[in-house]
């Protein structure tokens, strides 16, 4: 190995899907809805509508696993953002899915 390849940490495999889910923010607990492009034990890259306005931290809620990821913004880059999780929530009470 050299030493340029192991400098670079290796990243997680991110495995490909295509889910619906929810940017669930602390304003009035608003929603914007996303899709989950690819997704890994540690984050996911989402697309995002362009002029969406996404908070730096956030709820995203995913209705096929029942499960909310507690993410924050690790990148941005038209469309998609990157998201990094920082733990998992249940599903909020209030929410219909």
């Amino acid at each position: 190995m050299t030493d340029e390849a192991a400098a670079k940490p290796q990243r997680e495999h991110r495995n490909r899907v295509l889910k619906g889910a929810s940017i669930i923010t602390g304003v009035n607990n608003s929603e914007i809805s996303v899709t989950i492009r690819n997704m890994h034990g540690g984050g996911a890259e989402l697309r995002v509508g362009v002029d969406a306005r996404i908070p730096e931290r956030f709820l995203l809620y995913v209705p096929v696993d029942g499960i909310g990821y507690r993410s924050v913004v690790r990148w941005r880059r038209n469309d998609r953002i990157g998201v990094m999780f920082e733990g998992t929530e249940a599903k909020p009470h209030w929410h219909y899915g």
